[in-house]
């Protein structure tokens, strides 16, 4: 039962939950249609792994502090996260394109079969879809911790 009271908790979910919505509507602009299965998909703009960290170690420094050592722990699992998210995911993504090219140009020569099922491509994320995830996570928790702070 604490947890459905802790604030850090439901700051972090919050974040993802906006972060995610607004891919669907950024899509939309993009692309005009709807897409729902993007709520569930990784990567993308903006990044929902970095604001879902963002705002769980902001929220944790507003909580106890940005001395603390909970601070200290959630702002390198949320640096790792946020750089994984922009190096080993993003390449597994760009491999998954290249690799994606090179079965649908052996598809088109050998002209024999059905296609494989493709590899997903979008893992990781650019820089920017990245800062902009953070900056939305950290503003998740300033106006969570600002506008109804802990009795």
């Amino acid at each position: 039962m604490e947890l459905l009271a802790n604030q850090v908790f439901w700051t972090a979910i919050l974040a993802n939950f906006l972060a995610q919505t607004l891919k669907l509507f950024l899509y939309y602009l993009l692309e005009g249609r709807f897409q729902w299965e993007r709520f569930l998909e990784t990567g993308g703009m903006p990044s929902s792994h970095s604001a879902t960290v963002s705002a769980l170690a902001m929220g944790v420094g507003f909580q106890e502090g940005f001395g603390s050592t909970l601070f200290a722990v959630a702002a390198i699992f949320a640096l790792i996260v946020m750089y994984d998210a922009t190096g080993i995911r993003r390449a597994a993504g760009l491999h998954a394109q290249l690799l994606n090219q090179l079965v649908q140009e052996l598809q088109q020569v050998l002209e024999k079969g059905p296609a494989p099922e493709p590899l997903k491509e979008l893992l990781g994320h650019t820089y920017l879809e990245v800062l902009v995830g953070a900056l939305l996570g950290a503003l998740v928790a300033f106006l969570s911790f600002h506008l109804f702070p802990a009795a």
